[in-house]
């Protein structure tokens, strides 16, 4: 299988171009939709494989804070540094996907990968060192979610496989803070979570790519409000060769290390 066979390349040629061009969309909105990214028959075989590869899926749910930190003791249990929010999901890791599988073959792809270096402004993209944490599938059935965050990383990669009736809606926020100033805007956050800001609905369909930068931008995916499944992969980076996550992070979200 080659590049051509997944990606429909006379709409999205991947080229430098084209790349510039994804580069000011991102850069100006904080997330790029390339809707239809995935050809009609490579996005049956995902789901096909997907599908199947759920009974192997690690299934978790999980309580955490929008910023990703310990409780921080400094502040009251309520304030918007220490609130909960949870997420739940599953999860088939990399080392589930097959060599000939789509996903595989756009992960490894150079002219992809490329193509992203080019959209992020990124000079190097790198492979996970681990087993586990280069393409992973996300489940959620019905009531599951991805709580109110904020990503570590500068810029996630996803593609929608599957979309439920009803819920799992990506919403967001963009830039809600600052990191790099040490910027949390509390105060924004506590409204966003007592309900009293409306955030932006982010809408796609099965088969668009996303590039989205969530390091600024709070961002979460309301609770699936039907029987089909949501399924999504991702598709992560570095920008350093050798990086693994850490064996707790994988035993977290994988429940194993290999």
């Amino acid at each position: 299988m080659h590049l051509s066979d997944i990606v429909a390349l006379d709409q999205y040629p991947l080229d430098e171009a084209f790349g510039a061009r994804c580069a000011e969309i991102l850069n100006r909105d904080g997330v790029l939709v390339l809707p239809d990214f995935i050809n009609s028959a490579a996005l049956v075989t995902l789901q096909d494989e997907s599908r199947l590869g759920q009974k192997d899926a690690y299934f978790c749910a999980q309580d955490h804070s929008v910023y990703l930190t310990p409780i921080n003791d400094a502040f009251a249990p309520d304030h918007p540094a220490n609130l909960q929010v949870v997420s739940s999901k599953g999860c088939i890791c990399d080392d589930k996907i097959a060599e000939k599988s789509p996903l595989r073959v756009l992960y490894d792809s150079e002219i992809f990968r490329s193509f992203v270096k080019r959209t992020t402004g990124q000079p190097e993209l790198h492979s996970y060192a681990d087993p586990l944490s280069s393409i992973n599938i996300h489940y959620a059935n019905r009531g599951q979610e991805l709580g109110w965050h904020f990503d570590n990383s500068s810029f996630a990669i996803t593609l929608l496989i599957e979309k439920p009736d009803a819920g799992s809606r990506f919403e967001y926020i963009k830039d809600l803070r600052d990191a790099d100033a040490g910027d949390m805007n509390y105060d924004a956050v506590g409204d966003l979570l007592a309900g009293r800001t409306q955030p932006d609905v982010l809408e796609m369909e099965p088969g668009a790519l996303v590039l989205f930068r969530g390091r600024n931008s709070i961002h979460r995916v309301s609770p699936n409000e039907s029987d089909k499944t949501r399924m999504l992969a991702v598709l992560a980076y570095n920008d350093t060769a050798g990086v693994e996550l850490s064996e707790s992070a994988r035993m977290t979200f994988y429940g194993r290390l290999s």
